[in-house]
């Protein structure tokens, strides 16, 4: 029986989440990765070397390798803050020294890949050196991804620069070929939309027969989604796509604790209402684990996937 094929889109901490969780089941795994990356040690890389941002990449090829590893903690090292390298991770600058010696960004990925023995792939989503620009409903522009989730007005829509890059080797094919499509999670528009607005990805994910799945934060973030519902999150995908994108939403069901609840309120974050969205099926779960913050549980979250996956996609 040949094995699942799962292509998850995102970026940011969101996606190595559930990479983690993922990698324990006997699955065809592929992490594709948004490269708009323009804060902490990922931008100044981007800027003062030309290259693209390493650092969702570099958590995607941890998150997919053996957790116990010398080599996966190394590339999490990060230097202390003094120094030339202050705020650097190892893992960033290793990518960046592999891609000049390699002949390019990708070639960088497939050996450090090689290097960690992950369990996958890891894929940037465009090898252009892409910007984000939000315009907001007060009709303001912000251009940069650390500067969006800061804005104080509520996002109308992104937009990539350049427009619709290409996008890189194998994402398009990956995507169409896939049993299961997943979104998210991570940051709404910073993190999962923006993939959709590279060249392709939404015609083959529409061509694809691949069951789509959106994995909907828990949590509101602070300058991208305040008071969003899951409906909002829904609606804010088909205006950047399409109308009946996905199949599936997977939201969290579990109440969370008052002491978490009140440490999220002070910094403008409440949770995500898991109210209706009529065109599509929503699966709720216990997706956090009991922890000093309300995030998404590696295990708890693979296990809905693979739920989800063998009723849908018949796959045991």
């Amino acid at each position: 029986m040949k094995k699942l094929k799962i292509a998850a889109l995102g970026g940011g901490t969101g996606l190595s989440t559930l990479l983690r969780g993922l990698k324990e089941y006997d699955i065809d795994l592929t992490a594709i990765v948004n490269v708009a990356d323009d804060g902490g040690s990922s931008g100044r890389i981007r800027n003062e070397l030309g290259v693209l941002p390493p650092g969702d990449i570099r958590n995607c090829l941890t998150a997919l390798s053996e957790e116990e590893s010398l080599m996966s903690k190394l590339f999490q090292y990060r230097f202390p803050l003094k120094g030339s390298l202050s705020g650097h991770s190892f893992g960033n600058l290793f990518l960046t020294a592999m891609s000049a010696i390699s002949g390019g960004f990708d070639n960088a990925i497939a050996n450090c890949a090689q290097v960690l023995a992950i369990r996958g792939r890891v894929l940037p989503v465009t090898l252009s050196n892409v910007v984000i620009e939000a315009e907001l409903e007060n009709g303001a522009h912000i251009v940069g991804e650390s500067r969006i989730s800061k804005s104080k007005s509520k996002i109308d829509k992104i937009i990539l620069f350049p427009s619709y890059p290409d996008a890189a080797p194998d994402v398009l094919k990956t995507i169409k070929e896939s049993d299961i499509l997943i979104f998210g999670p991570g940051s709404l528009y910073t993190s999962v939309i923006v993939n959709f607005l590279v060249d392709g990805v939404i015609e083959a994910i529409k061509a694809s027969n691949a069951y789509k799945i959106y994995v909907c934060n828990i949590m509101t973030q602070p300058g991208e989604t305040d008071g969003f519902k899951l409906s909002d999150h829904a609606d804010a995908i088909e205006k950047h796509s399409y109308r009946g994108i996905m199949d599936c939403i997977a939201a969290n069901s579990a109440e969370i604790p008052a002491k978490l609840l009140q440490k999220y309120k002070k910094h403008g974050a409440i949770p995500v209402i898991a109210d209706k969205a009529p065109q599509y099926k929503i699966v709720k779960r216990k997706l956090f684990s009991d922890d000093l913050y309300v995030r998404h549980d590696s295990a708890k979250l693979a296990k809905t996937i693979m739920e989800i996956a063998k009723k849908e996609a018949r796959y045991d």
